[in-house]
C-alpha cells in the first residue's frame, strides 16, 4: 500500500495560497485516477480517498491540521495501516525550487519546511518519499517567507508576487500557466512513479 499525503492548511482562507499546492495536486490526481470523493475521517483528522491504481492499494490523505502539525495526522495514518515509512509519499510546496520545478527525493531533511519538519518529528525518521514542488518566483525568495506562502497572489505586491493582479486566481496572472503545467506534470509524476518505480521517475522528472 502507498499513502500519498497532500500538505497544506485546511479551510477556505488558505485554499488558494502557495502553501497549499500539495493539497491541490493530490486532489487533482484523485480526480484523474477516478478515486472516490474525499471524506473526513475523525480518527486521522484528515480527508481520505482510497482506491486501486496499477494493482496497488492507494490511500490519499489531506490532513485537516495546520501545516506545522501535519505530522500528527500522518503518524496516525501510518500507525493504523502499519505502513513502512518508505511507502509514504508527501507532496508539498518548496520555496527553494523555482516555480514549476519538481524534485522527487527520499530520506532527506526538511530544509525548514514546517509540514515536513512536523512529519519527521512525529515519525522520528526522514526515510520517506517527497515530491517537492517549486513555488519560488523569478525574482528570488521574498524576505518574509511566511507571509509569502500564506498570501493569495492577489494580495501580493508586484515586488513579492512578480506580477500585479486584482483577480482572485490561485496564482497571479503571470504564474497561472506555469502552475497549471506543474500540476499536470506532478500528476503525471505520481502516476509514472506508481507504474514504473521511484528511481525511473527521479531520472525522468528531476531535471
Amino acid at each position: 500500500m502507498i499513502l500519498i499525503i497532500g500538505l497544506g492548511n485546511p479551510g477556505e482562507k488558505y485554499q488558494l495560497t502557495r502553501h497549499n499546492i500539495g493539497r491541490l495536486i493530490v486532489s487533482s490526481w484523485q480526480l484523474v485516477a477516478w478515486f472516490p470523493n474525499f471524506k473526513f475521517n475523525k480518527k486521522f483528522n484528515a480527508l481520505i480517498s482510497k482506491g486501486i491504481f496499477n494493482k496497488k492499494k492507494i490511500v490519499l490523505a489531506l490532513p485537516e491540521t495546520f501545516m506545522n502539525l501535519s505530522g500528527k495526522s500522518v503518524k496516525s495514518l501510518t500507525t493504523n495501516y502499519k505502513l513502512p515509512t518508505t511507502n509514504l509519499w508527501v507532496i508539498h510546496d518548496d520555496i527553494d525550487l523555482p516555480l514549476g520545478k519538481i524534485r522527487i527525493v527520499k530520506n532527506r531533511g526538511s530544509a525548514g519546511h514546517k509540514g515536513v519538519e512536523s512529519i519527521i518529528k512525529e515519525l522520528k525518521t526522514e526515510d520517506f518519499v517527497r515530491f517537492r514542488i517549486g513555488i519560488c518566483p523569478k525574482i528570488g525568495k521574498p524576505k518574509n517567507l511566511e507571509k509569502f506562502v500564506l498570501q493569495k497572489p492577489s494580495e501580493a505586491k508586484p515586488s513579492e508576487a512578480g506580477d500585479e493582479t486584482k483577480s482572485q486566481r490561485p496564482f497571479s496572472k503571470g504564474e497561472e500557466k506555469i502552475v497549471k503545467e506543474v500540476i499536470k506534470k506532478a500528476v503525471e509524476a505520481i502516476e509514472f512513479s506508481l507504474k514504473t518505480g521511484l528511481e525511473k521517475a527521479m531520472s525522468r522528472f528531476n531535471k
